[in-house]
């Protein structure tokens, strides 16, 4: 007998709809994975791992390359997805690929160098041992990416997690799923062979909680701190390592013989790219009593030819958060009702989804534009009365991500940074290390902790796995019951004796 029973089908799953934040017309129509959909892509790439950590570091490198080529190949379609979905300007999508595949090229050609076995010394008394370290691949890597540079922030994960030799499941931001879909979708046809090891899961914050509950083996996070101590409290449930990029409130700090025209010119386009949306551009400036009016005057003058709009040549687009123009026009009315004056702009700059940009000086320390993100277009320029006070206020943050320094002595300049907290810092530049792929980036405090980039971001994708292997029996065994109580003692005066010594 025939069994004409339909086959049992999975219910359809629910979409969201992603939309331009520049016009508010709808974009893209995306699923929202819950947790059957995000366990099934765990699943997957945990077997797709396990071919891909098998291969040799020469061969899972000439693959990411392959896969950097499709990149560059598609750039224009990669940019253009990002700056639909952000609203950013075309030329500034592009340069984040462009960053991208810098950091993807250094991951993939140095991996190998990085994680290969290495020998370490044993000691005096352990010298019959020979003794190596091994950088073994975690398995599936979580990663839970942000909207304001959806590209460039999780491949800083995504990219190395990858060549250290493990799997990605990558949950992007609920505003720009589509950069996060194309990136998978890149991956399968330029590595087919591979297909599956890095996926793309949609969704808002049920998906990225799904996540953290799907068994993966490190969970990489960018995102505010409230929402990173959410996340890690998932994580802690199944002590999954967790690893965090907070945000920041990036101060610079200029000497009384700094280039203030190069200092000028930097602290606009690290305040106003990006329309302030980025976790390490600046939000403080604070600059010596002497020199603290020409260096306003210089902002400015160039703040103000910088324009905002939907535009091609724009200088930068709109919020890209629905309801940040708002904690913006909060953060410059409080901080003039506490006392501080506006050079450029005001609450009238914000005429949202767009916010003009807006200098303003003499803002308190307490002041919610001091102490909070704005993650806007607007900067503070404070004078203190000397390098000693612009370190103290400068590390008197709860974040501690990024800072610049501009002094036109350079020595002198690289002494006031080792001063401050910040986990990068730039000397006569702001963000100068973010285009260097071997230094690592990371904070402490709310701006979170772990680092990606660099050596210490393919290590930070790895379990350590250290091995002895024994050359010969040893002339006195210590570790054995059988050891004569008076061996023991002779071993116990030597080593005394030798430590002694120095």
């Amino acid at each position: 007998m025939t069994d004409t029973t339909p086959a049992a089908t999975a219910p359809p799953l629910a979409t969201f709809v992603t939309h331009s934040p520049a016009t508010g017309k709808p974009l893209a129509e995306h699923p929202v994975h819950g947790p059957e959909e995000v366990f099934r892509a765990v699943s997957r790439a945990r077997s797709a791992q396990a071919g891909w950590a098998a291969l040799p570091a020469s061969r899972r490198r000439e693959q990411l390359l392959r896969w950097k080529k499709a990149l560059a190949t598609d750039l224009d379609t990669v940019a253009r997805t990002i700056a639909e979905e952000t609203g950013k300007p075309p030329g500034d999508a592009a340069l984040e690929v462009v960053l991208t595949l810098e950091h993807l090229g250094w991951a993939a050609r140095h991996a190998g160098r990085v994680l290969r076995r290495r020998k370490v010394s044993t000691g005096v008394f352990a010298a019959h041992q020979r003794a190596s370290l091994v950088y073994r691949p975690l398995g599936v890597v979580g990663v839970i990416g942000p909207w304001n540079y959806p590209l460039y922030t999780p491949m800083g994960s995504i990219g190395y997690a990858l060549a250290a030799g493990n799997a990605v499941v990558f949950k992007p931001s609920e505003l720009t799923p589509g950069t996060g879909v194309l990136l998978a979708e890149l991956f399968d046809a330029a590595v087919p062979e591979h297909a599956g090891l890095l996926s793309t899961v949609t969704g808002a914050a049920p998906t990225g909680d799904a996540l953290a509950r799907s068994g993966v083996d490190k969970l990489a996070f960018t995102g505010s701190p409230g929402t990173a101590r959410k996340v890690m409290a998932v994580c802690a449930l199944t002590l999954t390592p967790f690893l965090a990029e907070c945000g920041g409130k990036d101060a610079v700090i200029v000497t009384a013989d700094a280039d203030l025209d190069a200092a000028a010119d930097a602290i606009v386009w690290g305040a106003l790219s990006n329309a302030g949306q980025t976790c390490a551009g600046v939000e403080r400036v604070y600059a010596v009593r002497e020199i603290h009016a020409a260096l306003c005057e210089r902002v400015v003058e160039r703040a103000g030819a910088v324009r905002p709009g939907a535009e091609a040549d724009a200088s930068y687009g709109p919020m890209t958060l629905p309801g940040q123009a708002a904690v913006v026009e909060r953060h410059v009315t409080s901080a003039l009702s506490a006392g501080g004056r506006a050079l450029l702009g005001g609450p009238e700059s914000v005429r949202a989804p767009y916010v003009a940009p807006v200098v303003l000086t003499d803002v308190p320390e307490d002041a919610a534009a001091m102490t909070e993100e704005t993650f806007g277009p607007v900067v503070a320029i404070n004078p203190v009365a000397d390098v000693d006070e612009a370190v103290a206020r400068a590390n008197a943050s709860r974040y501690a991500l990024g800072a610049a320094v501009f002094c036109r002595d350079r020595r002198a300049g690289a002494a006031i940074a080792a001063r401050l907290r910040a986990g990068a810092v730039s000397v006569n530049s702001v963000l100068g290390f973010a285009a260097v792929p071997a230094l690592p980036f990371g904070g402490a405090q709310d701006s979170g902790f772990g680092r990606i980039h660099g050596e210490e971001g393919l290590r930070a994708f790895t379990s350590v796995q250290s091995t002895t292997v024994q050359r010969f029996t040893p002339p006195i065994a210590l570790t054995t019951f059988t050891v004569p109580a008076a061996t023991r003692e002779r071993a116990v005066r030597l080593a005394r004796a030798l430590h002694r010594r120095r």
